[in-house]
Parts: C-alpha cells; structure tokens; sequence
C-alpha cells in the first residue's frame, strides 16, 4: 500500500527547534481520504449560510412569527430588527386592517394589516432608510409577505404590513404607490396567519388615522422579541 508522509507539529516547539526537522508522519491511502473528508465538511460548514432572524409578536388576538429576509432585504431587516431589539413595538399597536368591505381606495385595492409602534417612543425613531424595490430583492407581495409602509420613496421608519393574499400591485411597477416604486418586502409569516386573518375581520369605525380602514379599538401588541 501506497504511503504519503506529513509532518505534524507538536503541541510545543522548543525554541531553536525548526519544524523542518520533526520526525515524518505516515499516513496510508485509507487515512488521507479521511484527512480529505474532514477538511471537506469542514469547509461546507464554514459556508453553511445562517438562518434567517425570526421575529414573534404577542398580541391580544394571538401570536405571529415573521421570518426576516436579512440576506435579500439587508437594510429593512437591519431597520427592523433595531426597532425590535430596542422594543419599540412592545406597547403599540395595530390599527389598520384593509379589505374589500372597507377600503377607502377602489382604484387599485389591497389587504392588509398594518403595525405601529408604542406613540409614547415616536421621537426616538431611527432615520428613515432608503427603499429596497422588489425589482432589487426579488421578493414579491405575496400571501402573507411583511413589507414597509411609507409615504414618499425614502421614507420609511418602524410602520410596516402583512399582506393577506397576493398582492402584484405593491411589487415595483406596481400601481398602489403613485410614484411606482411599489414597497419594500423584507419577509413573511412562518405562524399565525389564522391570527393575522382575525385581525383584518375585527372591527372597523369611521374614525382614526385611516378612515373607515381604522381599527376600532385598535389591537395592542403586547411584546416583540426575536425568537
């Protein structure tokens, strides 16, 4: 059988004492291609792409688990998760609930829940970020897709929505945002879309910020936390 030398290094070199000059290590056939596959899967470990952040809202109608696309929406993630680690969420509210029966715009309609966060924390919100298009991500608004609430491009900060049903016309070149930029999509739910569904038929008024889409009495977040 075949043998290939190595030299292997002691735990300690004395000083003086060139590695060059350490006995040979013998290895046969069978032990380099253990040596080979150790290296190997070890490598592939190394390149393991990490799990996506994910993100659990307490409310009083349940809980909902979002999935955070940290690596296709990098800095809406980052906005966020610094939003959620700073518990900015814990003590806000959601206030919106979008559909059919309801909806102030009939030109191009959508479904939606929309979260904010505790008022008394609104001054210490974060600088607004820069929109990232679902032209750039690859991301969509489909069923049960998190995405950004904004007014202007470039505006966005802590409010956000969940989609309920797909939603073509939020993605850019879409045509609920006048400017045509659509919204930034930054993930989705993993758990409690029955939750989210029973927020959007809980019960509407004629006032608050969103007219007749206002949730009446809004529903509280209790706690936001990562998992």
């Amino acid at each position: 059988m075949r043998t290939a030398t190595i030299r292997q290094l002691p735990p300690e070199i004395k000083p003086g004492l060139s590695a060059l000059s350490l006995p040979p290590v013998h290895l046969s056939g069978v032990g380099i291609r253990a040596l080979l596959a150790v290296t190997f899967l070890g490598g592939a470990a190394a390149r393991t792409p990490q799990q996506n952040p994910v993100v659990v809202f307490e409310t009083e109608k349940g809980t909902i688990e979002l999935e955070v696309d940290s690596v296709r929406a990098p800095a809406t993630a980052a906005n966020f998760l610094q939003y959620v680690e700073g518990r900015f969420y814990d003590g806000g509210t959601i206030n919106r609930a979008v559909r059919p029966d309801n909806t102030v715009r009939h030109d191009v309609e959508i479904q939606v829940i929309q979260f904010q966060i505790d008022p008394a924390r609104r001054r210490e919100q974060f600088p607004p970020i820069p929109i990232e298009r679902t032209s750039v991500t690859g991301l969509t608004h489909a069923d049960g897709t998190i995405s950004m609430a904004r007014g202007t491009p470039d505006s966005a900060t802590a409010s956000f929505s969940i989609v309920i049903g797909d939603q073509p016309e939020m993605d850019f070149a879409g045509r609920r945002s006048p400017d045509g930029q659509g919204f930034a999509a930054f993930g989705r739910v993993v758990r409690g879309m029955d939750v989210v569904k029973a927020i959007q038929a809980s019960p509407t008024g004629q006032r608050g910020q969103y007219g007749t889409e206002s949730l009446s009495p809004p529903i509280k977040i209790l706690k936001a936390h990562r998992r």
